[in-house]
């Protein structure tokens, strides 16, 4: 069996980029930069005032001038006026361009309106560059603002506005499709019998995806029999990115998702990982491009194997920046199997330093999804060891 870091490699390998559209910026938010975004002009692109209140010129301030006549009000969004003398000052509004002769701004806390003259308060000083925003002090014109790769929030978009543009370059958002198999699973709102389940994984997996950003979603459910199971596969393999189908993957009678995606030319690149839970994990390559994500169809595995797996092949798939693997140290001691990788369930709290640990909550087996209601994530404990101390620094993988 292939070890997570082999597999991982392999997925790599066989992930393309999604093609690029142009979008406006007012569709772009979760989307992925496929451009790198420059400067169109300095930032700020003018001396802005940095505070209500009157610009001056200092020299008079600090000789000792304390009463001003107001010439004018400078408004944002106006063109500059210019100080007519020394004696005089002018009246401007936060994000205003500093009026010409000007070069520091007494905020209006420190002065006085009377008839129609400023009077500063007793000890006023304006030192040159007070409440000032300098012109090029954020960033200078034709200095990278974003690089591609990145996911777009409310920020990066208004820096991208900033920049003016109208429209950016971002991924194409991917058509997924999640497909559950299985006699016994009854949709939720459905009469259901003893021997019967839910229907949940799907909805797991759909609500996963769409967390992370991922919109194009459908779902399908199939039962346990090959006819109608290779019929549906060849549409939706037709029609999509990627498939990820849970259920059906282990060495069972009715375990029959491998065999019906090979008769449909789908390539596997592999079959089960030594990793536990989600041992039986299948992948591969549909001769359309398609790729097909085989997780098991316990629960906890089909939701740690899309956390560990799935997502992490959408987001290279997106050129997304892939971000630094994150460690924290286990709260408590763990045994395990050395013979494989496991991925522990975990809920990050804060000691009395403020320290961050990984607190252990170990599942009742991979069918035990309620245990994973107050977990943060999992961490990954390499295999070669049976028992693992507390402090011990693993890597973690957030939901």
């Amino acid at each position: 069996m292939l070890s997570p870091a082999q597999a991982d490699l392999l997925i790599r390998q066989h992930i393309k980029p999604l093609p690029i559209e142009d979008l406006p910026l007012a569709q772009c938010a979760g989307a992925v930069l496929r451009e790198n975004i420059y400067a169109e002009r300095d930032q700020p692109p003018f001396d802005r005032v940095a505070m209500d209140g009157i610009a001056v010129d200092s020299r008079a301030v600090n000789a000792g001038a304390a009463r001003l006549a107001v010439q004018a009000m400078q408004a944002a969004g106006d063109p500059p006026l210019t100080l007519a003398s020394s004696g005089s000052c002018i009246k401007v509004m936060t994000g205003a361009v500093l009026p010409t002769g000007c070069d520091a701004v007494v905020p209006v806390e420190d002065i006085t309106i009377r008839e129609g003259a400023a009077e500063l308060a007793t000890g006023v000083r304006a030192d040159p560059g007070l409440y000032i925003h300098r012109r090029g002090s954020d960033t200078q014109q034709g200095s990278l603002l974003l690089s591609a790769g990145i996911r777009l929030s409310g920020k990066e978009i208004a820096i991208a506005a900033s920049a003016g543009l109208a429209r950016i370059r971002v991924s194409s958002q991917p058509m997924l499709l999640v497909i559950s198999t299985g006699n016994e699973l009854i949709e939720p709102g459905d009469p259901i019998l003893p021997h019967q389940v839910r229907r949940s994984n799907a909805y797991a997996l759909l609500a996963a995806l769409r967390e992370h950003g991922f919109q194009r979603v459908a779902d399908d459910h199939f039962r346990d029999d090959a006819v109608e199971l290779e019929r549906g596969l060849k549409v939706h393999l037709e029609t999509h990115d990627m498939l990820v189908l849970s259920g059906g993957v282990s060495k069972g009678k009715l375990d029959l998702v491998p065999p019906t995606l090979e008769a449909l030319g789908v390539r596997p690149v592999f079959h089960w990982v030594a990793q536990r839970p989600g041992k039986p994990l299948w992948f591969g390559v549909a001769p359309s491009g398609t790729i097909v994500f085989a997780l098991p169809g316990n629960p906890v595995s089909a939701c740690i194997c899309l956390t560990r797996y799935v997502l992490p092949a959408l987001q290279t798939a997106l050129g997304q920046t892939p971000a630094a693997t994150e460690r924290l140290a286990l709260a408590g001691p763990v045994n395990v199997s050395p013979a494989l990788t496991h991925f522990l369930p975990v809920r990050i709290e804060q000691d009395a330093e403020s320290r961050a640990w990984a607190a252990p909550k170990p599942t009742h087996g991979s069918g035990d999804f309620i245990s994973l209601a107050d977990t943060d994530g999992f961490v990954e404990l390499p295999a070669g060891a049976d028992t693992y101390p507390r402090g011990f620094l693993a890597p973690l993988h957030r939901w």
